[in-house]
C-alpha cells in the first residue's frame, strides 16, 4: 500500500541519489530556504518530528505554521508547547498487548457493521508488526529439556490466543506476526525490523526516504532509539488509532541534552551505565519530554550500550531517549546483516538532510545534565523501583536497611525452628549490618538437601528482557563468569531459580560458538525460552517446598535479573524484594544466593580445594569480552537467524484458521472475548457532563504503576479472576496470567486494581484489590465496582504523584472505564497513562494549589461532584469539584482539567478514541 503524502506548500521535496538509485526526501534545508525558519540548532530527535511535518503538511492537520513552530521553539531556548499532529511510520506490538488491539480490531469490524459501513475500512494503513514474546513462562529450568518443555506449556496454554492472532495475519492488510520462539519484540525491531531510514512509494509511485519512526504497544519500544529510530511506548488504544490511519496528537516536547564523557572504566557494564542514567533522570525530571544523548563520550559508546540506554526511557520517565546517527549506527547496521543499499541510504541521507552526529554537533537543548563515563562503578537497583541506584559495594547494607524498614512494627521475632543435621547451602547470616533482630528464618528440605532460607535468600536469578540481552557485551560477560565460575567449581545455590532467555536466537548462536552456552548450563542458566519471561512476571512457579518455606515463616525472599522492571509483585507472587543488574552480576548472586552477602569483599563461595573465590577471581577482563564479541557476533549470524522470521516452527505452522472477514468469537472461549465497547454504539456522539454524586473506588498512593492497576502475572482461585474461571470448569494450572488473558474482558476487568500489593487507603493496612462497597463491608474492588453500577453510581480513584508509571498497558485505562470510573484524580500523571485514560473516555484531573488526597484528610466516604465540565470546555481548565465528606461537611477545590488538547475533548466527547475512530470511518465515503 503506497504511503500517502501532504501537499508540500513549501515545495520542500528534493531528490537524492545514492549509487545507483534515486529517492525523493523532504529537506529541512529547503524549508529554511522557504522562509519556514531557522532549524539548524534543532537537536536531532526533533529534526525526525520536523520532517513528519513536512512530509504531511496539508494545511488542515499540518501547518506551516506548525513547522514555523520549530523554528520558535530553538529561538525560545528550547520550548514551544504547540500541538502538531503526528505520523508515525509503522506500528510494533507484543502479544500481551497486541491480543487486545487486534480484538478491539475485530470488534470494530462488527461495529462498523452495525452501523452500515464497509468491515474492510478496518485495516492497518501502516505496517504493524506482532512479536509473540510475552507468553512463555519459566516451568522447567536449569536442564538440558527446558526449552523444549516450556515452549510445549506455551502452545498447551495459549492455542485460542494463537489461532486467534493467526486469523487477523490472514484477515487484516499490513500486520504480521513474528512466531513464538522468536525472540523479545524490541531486541528483533532492533537487530531486524527496524532501518533507521525508511524508504517507501508514495501515491504518485516515487520512492521516498525518511526517518523510521513507530510507536509500540510496550514502554520499551524505546530501545531502537539507540539506533536514531525515533519510536515510543503508547496504549494499544492509541496504537489502533495510529495504525488505522489517524495521526497522533501530541504537544511539541522539551527536549534534554543529556552530555556523555569520558569512558567506561574496566570492572562496569553498560548495565551500571544506564542504572545510574535511571537514576540521574529521574531526580532531574522528564515526564512528557524527549532526552537526547550527546557528547564526546559517544565516540566510544557501542550501540549495544546505546540500545541499553535507549530501551530504559520508561524508567527514567522520558518519552525517548534518542542517539543521533553517526559512524556507529552505520557500523552496527552493517554488522546486524542490514542490506548494503539501506545502510548507504541511511549514510547519505542523515548527511544530506541534517540528522548525522559529526564532531561539530551542538544544537539547542532546553536543559542539560552531564555524566562522566568513567565515574561509573558497579551497581543494581532496587528492591522496588527501577530509579533506586545502589552501588554494588552498598547493597548489602541497603538491603539490610530495606528489611528493618520492613520489619518495624511487625513481629520480628522468628518463628520456632527446626534444625536438621547435615544442614546444607549458605551458612545463617552471623552479622547483617543493621540487622538487629529483624532478619526472619526458616528450613527448608527439598531433594538438593537440607538448608536453611531467610530475607535476603535470593529465590529466582533470571538473565531476561530485551534491556541486556540485546547486548552482546554483557551476555558474553555473563558466559565468562560462568566459564570462570565453573573452572572453580562453583555452581548456583539449590535455592535460587536460574534462568537464561536471549531476546533473540542471535545471542544463541553466538554464545555457542564461543563455546559459553555448556558453562551457563553447567550452573544453572539453561535456556528456558526466548521472550520476556521473568521481567514481565512469566518467571513461573518457586519448587513448592522453598514456596512453603518463604510464606510459612514470612521471608523476605529476593530476586536478581537482568531486566528493567522490578515494581512491587511484578517478578513473583511469593517474592518481595527485586533488584536490577547486569547479566554477569545476576550469576554472580546465583552462586552467592544471599543479598546479605557483600560481594565486592566477601567470598562467593569455595574451590574445589576450598580456598575462597571473590568476584574479582571470575570476572573477565573488557578486553576478553571484546575480543569474544568481534570473534563471535558476526554479520552472519544474524542473516541467517533472521532468513525466515516470520514463518516460525512446525507448532506455529500447523495452526490452521478459517479465511474470514470477521471474526466468530467462541462462546465458550475464556481467553478472546467480543468486548463491549461498541454494543449499542449510535451514530453521532454525546457530550461530556459534569460528575454528579460520585463515590470513591479506592484511595491510592505516590508511584502507582499500571501493574498495581492491571497486574500482568498469575493470580490464585480465590480473586475475582480466579473464581471466574472456576465457575467455567478451568483447573488453577490453566490459568496462565492475567497479560495472556487480555483477550477477555470479564477477566480483565476483575483483575483491574487486583495487584497483591497494592495498598488502598480506605482500608487499613490491607493489601491487595479490596475496597468498601456501598454497605461499607470490605469487599473486593470489582464486586463493590459491580454494586455501585447497579446503583448507577459513578466512581471516582484519587491518587499521589506519578500515577500510572511503569509499563504502557491498556488495560489499566480500559479496565477503570469498565468498572464505571469517570474520573482519576491525581497529584501527577505519567505520560502513556494518561492518555489512555482519555483514549477510554476516562478524565484525568490533577490537583492544584497543594492540594493533595492527605491535605484534604479523605478516607474514602466522600462524595465527588465535578462541575465545568459541560459546553465550552478547554484543553487543560481549571474546573471546581465539591468534595462531600462522610460527616457532611463540605470542601470545594479547584481541579486541572487533563484532557490536554482539542482532539482529547472529542475523544471523550465520543466515548474514547476507538469510538471516534470507527465513526469517523463509517462516515466516510
Amino acid at each position: 500500500m503506497p504511503i500517502t503524502v501532504g501537499h508540500d506548500s513549501a515545495k520542500t521535496r528534493k531528490t537524492l541519489s545514492v549509487g545507483d538509485k534515486s529517492y525523493a526526501y523532504y529537506s529541512i534545508a529547503a524549508a529554511e530556504a522557504a522562509g519556514l525558519g531557522d532549524f539548524s540548532k534543532l537537536p536531532a530527535a526533533l529534526k525526525v518530528v520536523l520532517e513528519n511535518m513536512l512530509r504531511f503538511e496539508d494545511g488542515k492537520t499540518v501547518s506551516t505554521d506548525d513547522i514555523k513552530a520549530f523554528s520558535d521553539w530553538a529561538a525560545k531556548g528550547g520550548k514551544n508547547p504547540r500541538e502538531i499532529a503526528y505520523r508515525p511510520a509503522r506500528v510494533l506490538m507484543q502479544d500481551f498487548t497486541g491480543v487486545p488491539a487486534v480484538v478491539d480490531l475485530a470488534a470494530m469490524r462488527d461495529g462498523i457493521k452495525a452501523l452500515g459501513g464497509d468491515p474492510q475500512k478496518i485495516n492497518p494503513l501502516n505496517p504493524v508488526d506482532l512479536v509473540i514474546d510475552h507468553s512463555v513462562m519459566i516451568d522447567e529450568f536449569g536442564n538440558p529439556r527446558a526449552f523444549q518443555m516450556n515452549v510445549d506449556r506455551e502452545y498447551e496454554r495459549n492455542m485460542e490466543r494463537y489461532t486467534f492472532l493467526k486469523w487477523g495475519q490472514t484477515a487484516f492488510n499490513n500486520f504480521r506476526v513474528v512466531p513464538p520462539g522468536t525472540g523479545i519484540c524490541h531486541q528483533v525491531n532492533l537487530e531486524y525490523l527496524s532501518r533507521t531510514v525508511w524508504s517507501d512509494t508514495d501515491q504518485s509511485g516515487e520512492m521516498v526516504a525518511y526517518p523510521d519512526t513507530l510507536v509500540g504497544t510496550d514502554s520499551h519500544t524505546t530501545m531502537v532509539n539507540g539506533a536514531a529510530v525515533l519510536g515510543w511506548g503508547v496504549g494499544g488504544i492509541e496504537a489502533e488509532a495510529a495504525m488505522l490511519g489517524q495521526p497522533i496528537s501530541m504537544l511539541i516536547p522539551e527536549v534534554v541534552g543529556f552530555e556523555l564523557t569520558g569512558e567506561m572504566m574496566e570492572g562496569t557494564t553498560g548495565t551500571d551505565l544506564v542504572l545510574k542514567v535511571v537514576e540521574m533522570l529521574r531526580a532531574k525530571g522528564v515526564v512528557g519530554k524527549f532526552v537526547e544523548f550527546y557528547g564526546a563520550g559517544l565516540d566510544h559508546l557501542p550501540l549495544a550500550d546505546r540500545a541499553t540506554i535507549a530501551n530504559m526511557a520508561p524508567e527514567y520517565g522520558a518519552t525517548c531517549g534518542f542517539f543521533p546517527i553517526d559512524d556507529e549506527t552505520l557500523r552496527y547496521l552493517t554488522n546486524t546483516g542490514r542490506d548494503e543499499d539501506t545502510i548507504a541510504l541511511v549514510e547519505a541521507y542523515a548527511k544530506e538532510n541534517g540528522f548525522w552526529r559529526g564532531a561539530d554537533y551542538a544544537p539547542v537543548y532546553t536543559d542539560t545534565l552531564s555524566l562522566d563515563m568513567n565515574t561509573i562503578v558497579p551497581a543494581i537497583s532496587g528492591p522496588k523501583r527501577p530509579q533506586d541506584y545502589i552501588a554494588l559495594d552498598q547493597a548489602a547494607k541497603a538491603f539490610a536497611a530495606y528489611v528493618k524498614g520492613e520489619r518495624e512494627g511487625k513481629d520480628a521475632t522468628p518463628k520456632e525452628e527446626v534444625r536438621w543435621e547435615g544442614e546444607g547451602g549458605a551458612p545463617e547470616p552471623t552479622e547483617i549490618p543493621g540487622d538487629e533482630g529483624h532478619h526472619q528464618r526458616g528450613f527448608v528440605q527439598t531433594e538438593d538437601g537440607h538448608y536453611q532460607l531467610h530475607d535476603g535468600s535470593i529465590a529466582i536469578a533470571s538473565i531476561t528482557s530485551c534491556t541486556n540481552t540485546s547486548n552482546p557485551y554483557v551476555m558474553i560477560g555473563a558466559g565468562l563468569v560462568a566459564r570462570k565460575a565453573r573452572e572453580k567449581g562453583l555452581t548456583r545455590k539449590p535455592w535460587v531459580k536460574t534462568s537464561l532467555a536471549p531476546g533473540s536466537q542471535v545471542v544463541s548462536a553466538y554464545l555457542e560458538a564461543a563455546e559459553l552456552q555448556d558453562d551457563l548450563d553447567a550452573i544453572g542458566f539453561n535456556l528456558v525460552g526466548y521472550g520476556c519471561t521473568t521481567c514481565i512476571g512469566n518467571s513461573g512457579p518457586l519448587e513448592p517446598e522453598i514456596s512453603k518455606c518463604i510464606n510459612d515463616n514470612d521471608l523476605i525472599a529476593t530476586s536478581v535479573l537482568s531486566g528493567n522492571r522490578n515494581f512491587e509483585g511484578r517478578i513473583s507472587p511469593d517474592v518481595r524484594a527485586n533488584y536490577l543488574a547486569s547479566p554477569p552480576l545476576v550469576v554472580a548472586y546465583a552462586l552467592v544466593g544471599d543479598m546479605n552477602v557483600d560481594i565486592t569483599r566477601e567470598p562467593l563461595g569455595n574451590d574445589q580445594d576450598g580456598n575462597p573465590v571473590y568476584l574479582k577471581d571470575i570476572w573477565p577482563s573488557q578486553k576478553e569480552i571484546a575480543d569474544l564479541v568481534e570473534k563471535t557476533v558476526t554479520r552472519e549470524a544474524f542473516q541467517t537467524k533472521y532468513a525466515d522470521v516470520f514463518k516460525g516452527d512446525e507448532k506455529w505452522q500447523g495452526v490452521s484458521v478459517p479465511q474470514q472477514e470477521t471474526y466468530d468469537w467462541p462462546a465458550t472461549s475464556t481467553y478472546v472475548q467480543n468486548p463491549p465497547y461498541f454494543q449499542g454504539m449510535g451514530a453521532e456522539p454525546g457530550t461530556i457532563s459534569n460528575i454528579e454524586g460520585a463515590r470513591v473506588l479506592a484511595l491510592l498512593g505516590d508511584m502507582i504503576t499500571t501493574d498495581h492497576i492491571s497486574p500482568a502475572g498469575s493470580f490464585k482461585d480465590t480473586t475475582p479472576a480466579g473464581k471466574y474461571l472456576i465457575e467455567r470448569q478451568v483447573p488453577v494450572r490453566e490459568f496462565n496470567s492475567y497479560g495472556s488473558r487480555r483477550g477477555n474482558h470479564e477477566i480483565m476487568m476483575r483483575g483491574t486494581f487486583a495487584n497483591i500489593r497494592i495498598k488502598n487507603e480506605m482500608l487499613d493496612g490491607v493489601e491487595g484489590g479490596y475496597t468498601l462497597g456501598p454497605d461499607g463491608q470490605q469487599t473486593s474492588i470489582f464486586d463493590a465496582a459491580m454494586a455501585y453500577q447497579e446503583q448507577g453510581t459513578p466512581l471516582v480513584i484519587f491518587g499521589g504523584e506519578q500515577y500510572g508509571a511503569g509499563s504502557s498497558r491498556d488495560w489499566a485505562a480500559k479496565g477503570t472505564a469498565l468498572l464505571g470510573v469517570k474520573a482519576v484524580i491525581a497529584e501527577s500523571f505519567e505520560r502513556i497513562h494518561r492518555s489512555n485514560l482519555v483514549g477510554m473516555g476516562v478524565i484525568p484531573f490533577e490537583f492544584t494549589g497543594g492540594d493533595t488526597r492527605k491535605s484534604l484528610g479523605l478516607k474514602g466516604d466522600e462524595t465527588v461532584a465535578i462541575h465545568g465540565l459541560e459546553g465550552d470546555l478547554k484543553p487543560l481548565s481549571e474546573v471546581p469539584c465539591t468534595i462531600t465528606y462522610g460527616d457532611g461537611s463540605t470542601k470545594e477545590i479547584m481541579l486541572k482539567c487533563r484532557i490536554d488538547t482539542a482532539i482529547e475533548k472529542e475523544y471523550v466527547e465520543h466515548g474514547g478514541v476507538l469510538h471516534y475512530v470507527l465513526r469517523d470511518l463509517a462516515k466516510a465515503a
